[in-house]
Parts: structure tokens; sequence; C-alpha cells
């Protein structure tokens, strides 16, 4: 296994397990610890935000990885994980920046907020999809028996 392809499993391992940690541990954990919904919703934009960031680093930096000098040596599973890097990455950028800001306002002026809420949803499952397909296809293809 070759220094590059331990380091986009653990990029891809990184953004796929803090997704989904957040989501389904800490968020859910905010609604049943907080004293009020309002401040688990205000905390949960906050850790939204740095997991877009994080989600952001990861799937630029393993766009660096896979697209190197040694892109032509990828396998296919590889070559293939690399759209799902994008779509992930276009999923991050659109809730944080085109969904987020509806929900804000949906709560503060009273908006449709169960529709903006279910589509940010809709869109972080299906960003941890990507990052889990990534994390599947690069893990299952990397050779064995190579340094």
């Amino acid at each position: 296994m070759t220094t590059r392809s331990r380091i986009s499993i653990l990029l891809a391992a990184l953004w796929w397990g803090s997704l989904s940690a957040l989501g389904f541990l800490v968020v859910p954990m905010l609604f049943v610890h907080l004293p009020s919904p309002a401040a688990a919703g205000a905390m949960a934009a906050k850790l939204f935000t740095v997991q877009t960031w994080l989600s952001i680093a990861c799937s630029f930096l393993l766009l660096l990885v896979l697209k190197g000098k040694e892109a032509a040596a990828l396998t296919p599973s590889a070559q293939a994980a690399m759209k799902y890097v994008v779509a992930g990455l276009l999923l991050a950028v659109l809730v944080e920046f085109g969904v987020a800001p509806h929900i804000v306002s949906a709560r503060a002026e009273g908006g449709n907020l169960k529709l903006w809420h279910g589509l940010g949803s809709a869109m972080y499952l299906a960003q941890w999809l990507a990052a889990g397909w990534t994390l599947w296809c690069l893990s299952r293809s990397t050779p064995t028996g190579t340094n």
C-alpha cells in the first residue's frame, strides 16, 4: 500500500467518521441534554459549520492526493471515488451557504423551517453516503503486498 493510498483512506475515514459522530451522536445528544430546543439548535448550527469546513478540507485534500502525479496509476474504484468526493464537497458547500441561511431566517422570521430543515438533513445524509462510499472505494481498491 502506498503512502498516497494510506493518506487518502485516512482523509476519507476522518470525513465520514466526523459526519457520523456529529450527525448521529452529538447533535441528538444536544437536544436531549440542553435545556431548550433553541439552545440545542444554536449549538448544532455552530457544530455543523465546523463540520462543513472539515468536510471541505478533507474532500479538497482527497482530490489533491487522488489527482497527483500518480493519478494515471489509480485503480478504477479509486477513480470512481473521486466523483463521490466532488459530490460530497458540493453538498457540504450547498448546505452551508444555500440551506443554512434559510434555516436561520425561517427561525427568525417564521418562514418554512420544516422544509429547509428537511432539505438540509437530506443533503447531510447524502453527503454522509458520499463520504462513506468514498471510504469504501478507497479501502477496497488498495493493492495488497506493495509498499
